[in-house]
């Protein structure tokens, strides 16, 4: 029986190894050049390096034609420059996209605010300078955007109630290290951003040190019961600088937070917080401000915006106004509180067909978990004996989970669920702050004097 002839790599069709090629990851790919010199030219088949260009750098082809040479050739010089980042920049470079994308639209002037990336050579000297590595994410993020000016509104959100204005800067790497931390109870913190009415900064832990996780973002909130005043407390806002910037540019670009005079407000809406009684629909969102906020002594800060719509279809005789609320209030340790009032924050609106009344108002608390729901009550114009309930959806404060400081004398203990919460009408003063640094990251509620009283 004749020997079958040998099978040779070169006489195979280039079609089916492409095909194999192709279900190939970048890596494998290189290392299948080295096999032999027919893989070697169908290796560098452009088809295959213009999808690992797509994945990982999230080029087009009008970018491939601008720059001038083949998809291999991109790619590479892509991984020279970036190739330490390759598992963040894809999520961060789309996450920055939809981001401005979305800003285009809706706030414009936020656009001018961003600055272009840093550098690999900056990053290394911002890192020599503080003596701290900076985590590939953030770096990451900052080669491709190195925060914003120091201008309002800031990128990380706003909030405000009638005396009391909080709006975040994104902080470029240079200014924040300038403020970064090595004081005792802030060692190795780097702030994220910063608030120039307030001095509210995010940091960011670049050391797992004083009972901080490596790399976690947080506010800090100085204990006012401890003895020793390096006794800080923390609210977590993420476990790391991607999911950090990740999750709130989706509840920006999905529009779980609102944009409310070209600012990016932080409220947050809970789709079951709507409810409608005839024509009248009533829907609730709500926010934690940290800045007047403590642990110890327990004293957490809620503002909430309340959108109260009559039906374009509701005929004219449906027109009324709000004469009160009434609100039921219930603890997480079982206390309910009944309270009601003349008006909304000192209006009485009137509702017609197609008209929206928005509101917003605060109310503080000792405990992290409570709720509220309630109702309004309407008189008709045409007729002030009809009187009428509106119904208030029960909705929630959710205070974010916080940590306590290692140096308490009794046992560190943290607060990580989601506490179902109450709500009020009223106002509050606030008071001043300790500087942190250069910048100040303080909340402001903790410091004597600071409180709310409550207006239900």
């Amino acid at each position: 029986m004749a020997a079958l002839p040998e099978l040779r790599m070169d006489h195979l069709p280039s079609d089916p190894l492409l095909h194999i090629l192709s279900f190939l990851g970048y890596r494998d790919l290189i290392h299948c050049s080295f096999v032999s010199r027919r893989l070697n030219e169908l290796s560098k088949h452009n088809p295959l390096w213009k999808s690992h260009c797509s994945k990982h750098w999230l080029l087009t082809d009008a970018e491939r034609l601008q720059s001038g040479v083949s998809w291999f050739c991109l790619f590479k010089q892509y991984y020279r420059d970036l190739g330490r980042y390759i598992q963040y920049y894809p999520v961060l470079k789309k996450a920055w996209e939809q981001l401005k994308s979305f800003l285009q639209q809706t706030c414009p002037r936020m656009i001018a605010s961003l600055k272009e990336g840093a550098t690999e050579v900056e990053l290394n000297d911002i890192e020599a300078q503080i003596g701290c590595r900076l985590p590939d994410d953030y770096r990451c993020s900052y080669r491709i955007h190195n925060g914003q000016k120091l201008v309002i509104p800031g990128l990380m959100g706003s909030m405000s109630l009638s005396n009391h204005y909080r709006s975040e800067v994104l902080l470029d790497v240079e200014t924040a290290a300038g403020g970064f931390q090595q004081r005792k109870g802030m060692r190795r913190c780097l702030p994220l951003t910063f608030c120039f009415h307030t001095g509210l900064s995010q940091y960011m832990a670049l050391e797992p040190a004083e009972g901080r996780r490596m790399f976690e973002s947080f506010y800090p909130c100085p204990d006012q019961t401890a003895q020793d005043p390096s006794a800080i407390d923390m609210f977590i806002t993420g476990s790391c600088f991607l999911e950090w910037f990740t999750t709130y540019v989706h509840n920006v670009v999905t529009e779980e937070y609102p944009i409310i005079r070209d600012q990016i407000f932080r409220y947050v809406h809970d789709k079951s917080c709507v409810m409608t009684t005839d024509d009248i629909t009533v829907s609730v969102s709500t926010s934690f401000l940290p800045e007047l906020s403590s642990v110890h002594p327990p004293h957490f800060f809620f503002t909430y915006r309340i959108r109260i719509e009559m039906s374009s279809s509701a005929s004219p005789e449906a027109a009324c106004q709000l004469d009160s609320r009434y609100w039921k209030i219930t603890t997480s340790d079982g206390n309910v509180e009944e309270v009601q009032g003349p008006g909304v924050v000192g209006e009485f609106p009137v509702m017609t067909p197609g008209k929206v009344h928005e509101y917003a108002s605060c109310t503080t608390f000792s405990t992290p978990s409570e709720y509220m729901e309630g109702h309004y009550t309407f008189h008709r114009l045409a007729n002030k004996e009809e009187v009428f309930h509106v119904a208030i959806p029960r909705f929630h404060m959710v205070c974010p989970p916080f940590r306590e400081p290692v140096v308490r004398t009794k046992p560190s203990t943290s607060y990580t669920s989601r506490f179902d919460d109450h709500d009020d009408d009223g106002e509050y003063c606030d008071g001043d702050g300790d500087d942190f640094g250069d910048l100040r990251g303080i909340n402001m509620a903790a410091l004597e004097g600071a409180w709310c009283p409550r207006h239900i």
